[in-house]
């Protein structure tokens, strides 16, 4: 019977000692998922940057055809 004993704790300690460093596993998994998700966040735009951005990339075509309608009727004054 003791023999039993011994085998079934070396047995339930093996299975303790498997999960624990499983478990120790997921929370360093957890952590790195943690860093993803900031890192992610930290390198795309938002919404409201995108539209700014559009907004003023729209502008900049508006004032270059501006700018291209001026020389065009000056060419035409001249001919």
């Amino acid at each position: 019977m003791m023999i039993w004993n011994i085998v079934l704790t070396a047995i339930v300690a093996g299975m303790g000692l498997l999960l624990k460093g499983k478990f120790d596993e997921l929370a360093r998994l957890g952590i790195l998922m943690n860093k993803t998700r900031e890192e992610i966040a930290r390198d795309h735009i938002t919404r409201a940057e995108y539209s700014r951005d559009l907004d003023k990339l729209g502008d900049r075509f508006d004032a270059a055809f501006l700018r291209l309608e001026v020389k065009i009727d000056e060419i035409n004054k001249k001919g």
